[in-house]
């Protein structure tokens, strides 16, 4: 734990919120640990194509199904580090992003998706889960891509409006106060389970 936090645990009178810091250093270093042997191994570990249906659904449930595929080679004509991270929906003649996966920071887990027409994406890696959080056309999305065991990944998208349709909070109780909170709302999910092609 670093002086700072030390200082912060020692002069916290409550015991519950003693305890409380004193699982989320504890979880926050385990984290750190594990993203740092996920970072070494990522993304040569995750190479090839990653193949399976997804699945959008809306509020009402399922509403549509295409196939999809993840292509994640590495790049031999260059030495520095970058991956195809190909996005295919349906067909390559249908629906085929080029991207690339270019590396940042990858001790820390810090990527860019490069889709190559100036759009650039940090996206972060925290364990086996790659994540992209980002807004467009008033919409926030967050993409994540996970590797659930050696052969298998879960991609999904979340979107909605980035405009809250609540804001609660913003009060005190008696001696507390209540921080402002707001709400977003989720317009599409999507999900697929893919099978890494042997």
């Amino acid at each position: 734990m670093a002086p700072g936090l030390l200082a912060i645990f020692a002069a916290n009178k409550r015991p519950h919120m003693r305890l409380s810091l004193l699982i989320f250093f504890v979880f926050n270093g385990f984290c750190l640990s594990a993203q740092q042997a996920d970072s070494l191994s990522f993304p040569a570990s995750w190479e090839g194509d990653w193949v399976g249906k997804l699945n959008i659904y809306s509020t009402r449930g399922l509403a549509q199904s295409i196939d999809m595929m993840v292509e994640i080679h590495k790049i031999d004509t260059s030495n520095s580090g970058r991956y195809t991270f190909g996005l295919v929906y349906g067909s390559k003649e249908h629906d085929w992003r080029p991207y690339e996966l270019v590396p940042v920071q990858p001790e820390r887990g810090i990527w860019k998706v490069d889709e190559k027409n100036s759009i650039e994406m940090e996206s972060y890696l925290f364990g086996a889960k790659l994540l992209c959080w980002f807004t467009v056309q008033g919409n926030r999305i967050l993409c994540t891509y996970e590797k659930t065991g050696p052969d298998t990944m879960v991609f999904e998208v979340m979107s909605g409006n980035e405009t809250p349709v609540s804001s609660t909070g913003n009060t005190k109780q008696g001696e507390e106060d209540i921080p402002e909170v707001k709400t977003f709302p989720f317009k599409v999910f999507q999900r697929a389970e893919l099978v890494r092609k042997k």
